[in-house]
């Protein structure tokens, strides 16, 4: 569950796996730069969408704890991804990723479609802003 107010127009359909909007309590803002599926050595240990999101989202929270903060703290993730059909056909299992390691928390999200990455062979980037309570 997030810490901040989550914002939804009343009427609209319900935002699936998302918010439409976030408006963020008061705490330091902390900027996450795009997290790519490599490890601390920065090596990918698979070429495949479904561990690479799970070792990028992974690397995100453990930069945000360097902050003090938490999966509820994330406000917005952006996401690049450089295979649309991967992406849509591993939607099930990402999800379960991001259940197990985000919980019931979705803040404000857009999915980018790219040609490439820099860091080759990544299939997937996540940056994120998140706001720590001070």
């Amino acid at each position: 569950m997030s810490v901040h107010e989550i914002l939804h127009p009343p009427g609209w359909a319900p935002a699936i796996g998302y918010a439409n909007g976030v408006a963020a309590t008061p705490g330091r803002i902390v900027f996450i730069a795009g997290q790519v599926g490599w490890d601390a050595e920065q090596r990918f240990r698979s070429g495949d969408i479904v561990p690479q999101f799970e070792q990028a989202l992974s690397n995100l929270l453990e930069v945000l704890a360097q902050a003090g903060g938490g999966p509820e703290h994330v406000c917005r993730i952006t996401a690049f991804c450089c295979d649309r059909a991967a992406y849509l056909a591993a939607r099930p299992e990402l999800g379960k990723i991001w259940r197990r390691l985000m919980g019931r928390h979705f803040p404000a999200m857009s999915m980018i479609f790219v040609s490439d990455l820099l860091d080759h062979p990544g299939k997937i980037e996540l940056e994120a802003t998140a706001v720590v309570p001070s």
